[in-house]
């Protein structure tokens, strides 16, 4: 059923350490060589994307959401709170090492006339007598980590920094991607809304004609209402187009971090799409992607904690130690002849817990599965993404010249039937006809175009490709010299 044969995946226990050759396994076809949409498309991919388009507003606006998006803030934060968490992991590894310190002072009250009905002296006034206690410790404790199980859970922890660490370049990758993609959606709905405001003033400008022509007899009341029709339609349309070009705003302005009040104005046409100097080859496509990146970590970090809680079920060694010296004065402290102490070890192998650790130790292991097909099918719809990106190329180029085309002969036919309609050649269904196919065909040109160029963006997205932002450009600059 697989086309191209199967490929194991496996990843070894003394290497990358998972759970075991058994377990870390899964069906993949076979990787090409080359792309199948477009094998030209496998050379290498180029290092800054953003330098295709030849935008600085665009890099800049980037620059502005890489700084201050907070989806960026909180993988930032989420990068950290993982680094942590490795570090509180390995400190299990370590000896814990603690000490402590007190002092205190009791009163003794003596009463002279129990001690006179006890056979002692005479009765007299009563007396406090002070006693002072000082007291310094230290302790130490350690478990051994002789089966490797603490070193597999934070070797499990520090897989998990890496997958936060690709997370936040993934999100890095994706706040460009989405940033462009808006950027030029922006574009276009200016376009759209500039080519509704030129629809209406043609409207407005027939019904004037028809109006006059009307008022000598020339044209019927028919054109008059149908011009007037033709017109409410455009009015319409452009309300429309505003509020689609002040959304594309708002949007934009959210992804910078900016409150959407509708200000960003967009540039006045699309970019010309250069020609694709390359993606890449398939293979490629593991190491380029960050979120392909993060899923293989986390794969590992489930595979070495389904081993770590097997190595629950085995006895655990601990060794402790402890030491300490009191007495009635300060100084006390540090004479050696006052110093106690104690070395003890330990074996503790569980023996009962009603089922908890085999049951935890199944559980893991089903997760460190799953965790390994969950990668899987994210390597099979990263390229499925790659695919699609290649494909649509030169099929939005191709529909991009049909529309092109579309567009300039109704524009020319547009032409040619107002003349005709100004002469009495034409009717005003044939003026209005020609004026709204010219319209859709223009509409369509301009959408055409925007889609080929956020299909270029989704293609770098697909296979992870770099950007460079002004920062970056400018420490670029600062080590050259320019």
């Amino acid at each position: 059923m697989r086309k191209g044969g199967v490929a194991l995946i496996a990843l070894i226990v003394s290497g990358c350490a998972s759970v075991n050759q058994e377990l870390l396994k899964a069906e993949l076809p076979e990787i090409p060589g080359q792309w199948t949409a477009d094998a030209d498309a496998s050379r290498p991919a180029s290092g800054d994307w953003l330098a295709t388009f030849d935008d600085n507003n665009l890099r800049g606006l980037i620059s502005e959401a890489i700084t201050h998006n907070n989806d960026l803030q909180a993988a930032a934060a989420n990068l950290e709170q993982a680094r942590a968490g490795a570090r509180i992991s390995r400190a299990a590894l370590l000896p814990q090492i603690g000490a402590n310190f007190g002092g205190s002072r009791n009163a003794i009250v003596t009463d002279p006339t129990t001690a006179a009905q006890a056979g002692g002296g005479g009765a007299g006034s009563s007396s406090r007598i002070f006693i002072n206690n000082f007291s310094l410790g230290g302790s130490v404790s350690w478990e051994i980590d002789i089966w490797g199980r603490l070193t597999d859970e934070t070797r499990a922890s520090y897989r998990d920094a890496r997958a936060s660490m690709a997370d936040l370049a993934a999100a890095q990758l994706s706040i460009a991607a989405r940033v462009a993609q808006s950027w030029f959606a922006l574009i276009e709905a200016r376009q759209q809304r500039e080519l509704a405001e030129r629809d209406v003033e043609a409207r407005e400008s027939n019904l004037r004609v028809t109006e006059r022509r009307y008022e000598r007899g020339v044209a019927s009341s028919l054109d008059v209402r149908l011009s007037r029709s033709a017109l409410g339609t455009s009015r319409a349309n452009l309300a429309l187009r505003q509020r689609l070009e002040l959304e594309a705003s708002r949007a934009l302005e959210v992804l910078l971090g900016r409150y959407p009040a509708a200000e960003l104005q967009a540039a006045e046409a699309l970019p010309e799409v250069p020609a694709l100097q390359g993606a890449g080859a398939p293979g490629e496509l593991l190491a380029r992607r960050p979120d392909l990146i993060a899923a293989e970590a986390r794969m590992e970090a489930s595979g070495l904690r389904a081993r770590a809680a097997r190595k629950q079920l085995l006895p655990a060694i601990t060794l402790s130690s402890q030491a300490g010296t009191s007495g009635p004065n300060l100084g006390d402290l540090i004479d050696p002849q006052r110093l106690a102490g104690n070395v003890a070890g330990g074996l503790f192998q569980p023996l009962f817990q009603g089922g908890r650790l085999l049951a935890n130790s199944k559980r893991a292991r089903a997760a460190a599965e799953a965790s390994l097909f969950t990668y899987a099918q994210t390597v099979l719809t990263a390229y499925e993404e790659a695919e699609n990106a290649l494909a649509a190329e030169a099929l939005l180029a191709s529909r991009e010249d049909a529309l092109k085309l579309a567009f300039e002969e109704a524009a020319a036919a547009e032409d040619l039937t107002e003349r005709r309609y100004s002469s009495g050649a034409a009717t005003i269904f044939n003026l209005l006809d020609a004026q709204t196919r010219r319209i859709s065909a223009e509409s369509q040109y301009i959408q055409a175009q925007q889609q080929r160029v956020s299909n270029r963006v989704q293609l770098y997205l697909a296979i992870g490709g770099d950007f460079l932002t002004e920062a970056d450009l400018a420490a670029l600059q600062e080590g050259t010299g320019e």
